[in-house]
């Protein structure tokens, strides 16, 4: 656990931290906090992904040290000659793109810092809580237990954007006292302010990204007496209005904001089927809905990628499974199965994509 983690850091020098596909801000802020913590004791750090940082991201102060792996020989030499592995906010192989199997099989001591149920047993320690609010509550302890004074301004911001992100801004029900006494201290630490972090991440929004909020917005639809809300970001859609995909960070949320919604979710569409966010109300949980289906995360907030021969399919598998994991009050109180309203509306969903 920490004190394991800890001795692991005093006792070496070379690190090598990575973290999932898509990284969002408690994996990237979790990434840049403990880099620069192990930079600040004079170690050498290598910074390493397989995804880009994201628009809403790429302000980070450290994320421009973050690499996309790319097989040149120098990411192989700081992979290769690390004592320490570190993978932070994932805890599967997978999930780590082209560099999942190389870090796997790496001869470094592998660590995973994680606050997600079931890791694989692939790595030699980890520190993990599944009642952390985030990953970099799991950071932040370990600069708290070796030098709290390590924490300037980077690696405040870092740690703030991490804990922040993955709490909705501090309403999900992980949130507790002693967060909040976390938070003062990083902040007072770092001597940052909070309001300009959040509105960079939240409401720094590019023309493309509102025309795709617009046409994801205008396809919502409700299941299970309105308690259900989702809807769909297709590859078209994205072609269409010139966005990128990163630009759909928080869509879900707008669907959790209808009044009545208790669980919402947005599909978003790929080759083999569509990656969906799961987003709940406090008291309702979404993390086991999305276990089923090969994916995972937390009580109100989860992910899973479900590969099905269509998109349709896919949406409407996880659709339909929902009131094996949701308590809704007379779920099929107006309804049936798929509403004709539904069915309509997934067989015309390839049709509507060019509108």
């Amino acid at each position: 656990m920490l004190d394991e983690v800890l001795t692991l850091v005093r006792e070496n020098e070379r690190f090598f931290v990575t973290t999932h596909l898509g990284p969002d801000g408690d994996a990237l802020g979790s990434q840049v906090a403990l880099a620069r913590f192990l930079q600040k004791l004079g170690k050498h750090v290598a910074m390493v992904n397989s995804d880009e940082v994201g628009f809403n991201l790429d302000w980070m102060p450290g994320s421009q040290q973050v690499e996309v792996y790319d097989s040149s020989l120098g990411q192989q030499e700081a992979l290769a000659e690390a004592d320490v592995v570190f993978v932070l906010d994932t805890n599967g192989e997978e999930r780590l793109g082209k560099l999942g199997s190389l870090v796997r099989e790496a001869t470094a001591t592998t660590v995973l810092i994680d606050h997600h149920l079931q890791p694989e047993g692939w790595f030699d320690v980890e520190f993990i809580r599944d009642t952390a609010a985030a990953t970099g509550e799991l950071v932040y302890e370990m600069i708290e237990a070796t030098d709290p004074d390590l924490i300037d301004a980077e690696i405040a911001t870092a740690l703030y954007t991490a804990i922040m992100t993955d709490t909705g801004s501090f309403r999900y029900s992980s949130v507790t006292p002693r967060l909040h006494r976390i938070i003062a201290d990083i902040l007072e630490r770092g001597g940052i302010e909070p309001a300009p972090i959040h509105e960079t991440i939240y409401d720094r929004k590019s023309m493309p990204g509102l025309r795709l909020l617009g046409r994801m917005l205008n396809r919502i639809r409700l299941r299970y007496n309105d308690q259900l809300g989702y809807s769909v970001v297709t590859q078209r859609m994205v072609e269409d209005t010139g966005a990128s995909w990163d630009d759909k960070q928080g869509f879900v949320n707008y669907v959790l904001s209808i009044e009545g919604v208790k669980a919402a979710l947005l599909f978003s569409e790929v080759d083999d089927g569509s990656k969906i966010s799961f987003r709940s109300e406090a008291d309702v949980r979404v993390d086991e809905w999305a276990r089923n289906f090969g994916g995972g995360g937390h009580r109100n907030a989860a992910g899973a990628y479900v590969k099905r021969p269509t998109f349709e399919e896919a949406i409407e598998d996880v659709i339909d499974a929902a009131p094996r994991f949701i308590d809704f009050e007379d779920p099929y109180a107006a309804e049936d199965g798929l509403s004709a309203e539904d069915e309509a509306y997934l067989e015309t969903l390839l049709g509507s994509k060019s509108e």
